[in-house]
């Protein structure tokens, strides 16, 4: 029964969700409404346990000394940091924490860090920019010629480049994307499926 219960629960309120959206009557709505408050609850809940097992984890890390201990420190320390102040004088704009906190300090550090991914993502084009088969060479001369159409003196080697970047960005980059965001939602609707009809059962942990 550990197991029958959640997947019956999970099928109830999922096929609830679809059909709601197929009935717009204010009784159904109002139901699913408070559907989603309860769901946006206990994920609040499920945040509170993510927070108190990394703590735990990485306490323990810390305490025995562990590798990367020190690593385990600074976001143990970084955690306590944000949550304290966040608490006392909240997370509006103009608050001590949002303006010392986190515009000043953790946006900072986030931009560096991505800064930091272009070097990775330039060694990664270089080695997918090696010539060895023939959708290579089309990624290759494509990607040389979206990069030279978007300088600014792009008209200076040719002057309908910029015109011929702008059909590559809207015609076969737009299928593209199309295609991909359509096969990311059926592949979506697919994983719902099987979660609703207890076909993928991952979610209840180990058998």
């Amino acid at each position: 029964m550990k197991r029958e219960i959640p997947i019956l629960i999970t099928l109830v309120f999922g096929v609830f969700m679809i059909v709601q959206f197929f009935i717009p009557h204010p009784a159904v709505n109002d139901i699913a409404n408070r559907l989603q408050n309860w769901a946006i609850i206990v994920i609040s809940f499920s945040y509170v346990l993510g927070s108190a097992n990394i703590l735990r984890i990485n306490g323990e890390l810390v305490y025995r000394r562990g590798p990367g201990w020190l690593y385990k420190l600074v976001l143990v320390v970084a955690f306590f940091l944000m949550l304290i102040p966040g608490m006392l004088y909240g997370i509006k704009e103009g608050s001590w924490t949002n303006d010392r906190l986190f515009t000043s300090t953790y946006v900072p550090l986030a931009s560096t860090m991505y800064a930091s991914l272009a070097f990775f993502i330039a060694s990664a084009a270089f080695r997918a920019f090696r010539v060895r088969t023939w959708q290579a060479s089309v990624l290759a001369i494509t990607a040389l010629v979206v990069m030279l159409g978007r300088i600014p003196i792009s008209h200076m080697i040719w002057e309908d480049l910029p015109g011929v970047v702008d059909w590559i960005m809207n015609v076969p980059n737009a299928v593209a994307q199309r295609g991909i965001l359509i096969g990311a939602a059926l592949g979506a609707i697919a994983t719902g499926l099987k979660v609703i009809l207890g076909i993928e059962r991952s979610y209840l942990g180990r058998e």
